[in-house]
């Protein structure tokens, strides 16, 4: 069974909402949240990425930006920029790119679902990013920001949550400057939220989308919490953190792609000679070239598109991690060819969002920044439910979800 469970949440008022609302904050560097947020005193950045109030120089990891953004959240709630509801609600998150939407519903999960593995991860993570998350939570002693999860459809959960949809005004409806829109319902109806906590405990796993880092850090900071009150009922907030839920089939991954510095020292065509070892190697000219199916990738090189479709018997379909694309590219590209070992840690491979289109794989090329860039097809919704449900991780840098959540519609106080 999965917990989601309603609470009070802080939110602000329609004036403010989608000024508020900010991108999440491992999207941005510190010097792109200053600028997002110049001229905007109601950006949740302010809080989630405090150093843009302090002077440029500052370590982001520094013990004043987290005081920051503990001071800024009391002072949002003091000038009542955020305001509790009086009761306990789920509320409906829906978001609308390209035409399409898909509907979350958002509530607390259990740190007891995630201890106990309930809650399926898919990635590794690290420490540091676990540490730095966990400093936040306890100096705000709040979620900030909900972590995003999916979990395999359910009818009736999609019934509910489509009826109040179709039977309210959205509480916030606003589109941001990169043309997502933004619909949020609060479901007051204590039947229904009744109902949607008891179709929950049906569902028998909930799977991180996005977010590993924070949903560790929530939970971790409950277990901390407990820790300190050994006398604890479970009922206390600090047993729970803020998470919105979507069905498995409303949502889609896309590509995430790598560029590298150099060629190993190999020559461009001794590159493609040892390429077609392992690979049907085609040229395609200037003209972007994108994967169209698993084990196809599309590569930049030196002016030039190529598509790379990896032989028979060079990748395991039974394994499944050996069946993904990025492990094909890792083992036998990345590692085998160019020398790159460990993509966490390697300072000559990075990575680019697909929602930036392969337009930006020749750009980073073209700028002599990198020497090739490498698209792949992206996973899938089942490849991912799949490795989370057989306990396997993905690599580094495999999955990228858009749109991403939007935070500041609501925020779980652990008080």
């Amino acid at each position: 069974m999965s917990v989601v469970k309603p609470f009070k949440g802080l939110r602000p008022p329609v004036a403010i909402a989608r000024d508020m609302a900010a991108r999440p904050y491992d999207v941005l560097n510190s010097s792109e949240a200053r600028e997002e947020a110049t001229g905007n005193p109601y950006s949740l950045l302010h809080i989630t990425k405090p150093e843009i109030d302090l002077p440029k120089e500052i370590d982001e990891h520094a013990e004043e930006v987290y005081q920051k953004a503990a001071d800024n959240f009391a002072m949002f709630r003091q000038k009542e920029w955020l305001q509790s509801d009086q009761e306990e609600y789920l509320y409906v998150y829906a978001q609308t790119m390209f035409g399409r939407t898909q509907y979350g519903i958002v509530g607390c999960s259990s740190v007891d679902d995630y201890l106990n593995n309930i809650i399926k991860k898919h990635e590794l993570t690290r420490k540091d990013k676990e540490e730095d998350r966990m400093k936040h939570v306890r100096i705000t002693n709040a979620n900030m920001e909900p972590v995003f999860f999916t979990y395999r459809a359910n009818k009736e959960i999609d019934e509910i949550v489509a009826n109040v949809v179709s039977n309210n005004k959205a509480d916030y409806d606003f589109t941001t400057s990169d043309e997502i829109g933004h619909h949020f319902w609060v479901i007051k109806d204590k039947e229904k939220i009744a109902r949607l906590v008891a179709l929950f405990e049906q569902v028998p796993a909930l799977y991180v989308a996005d977010g590993h880092h924070r949903t560790a850090a929530a939970a971790l900071v409950g277990k901390e919490k407990r820790e300190k009150n050994p006398n604890y009922s479970g009922n206390e907030e600090f047993n729970y953190f803020m998470a919105v839920v979507f069905p498995d089939n409303q949502l889609s991954i896309i590509d995430y792609n790598r560029v590298v510095k150099d060629l190993n020292g190999l020559s461009t065509d001794q590159f493609i000679e040892k390429l077609e070892k392992n690979f049907v190697v085609e040229k395609k000219g200037a003209e972007i070239y994108k994967p169209n199916a698993l084990h196809n990738f599309g590569m930049y090189l030196e002016g030039n598109w190529y598509s790379l479709t990896a032989k028979s018997g060079s990748y395991n379909d039974n394994d499944p991690i050996g069946v993904l694309d990025v492990t094909v590219a890792s083992t036998l590209i990345l590692d085998e060819i160019l020398g790159i070992k460990d993509l966490r840690t390697d300072k000559r491979i990075d990575f680019v969002g697909g929602i930036r289109g392969l337009g930006e794989l020749k750009k980073r090329v073209d700028s002599g920044e990198m020497k090739v860039a490498f698209a792949l097809y992206p996973v899938s919704m089942k490849q991912l439910l799949d490795i989370a449900d057989t306990g396997n991780i993905m690599p580094p840098k495999t999955t990228w979800f858009e749109p991403k959540l939007r935070s500041g519609l609501v925020i779980h106080s652990l008080e």
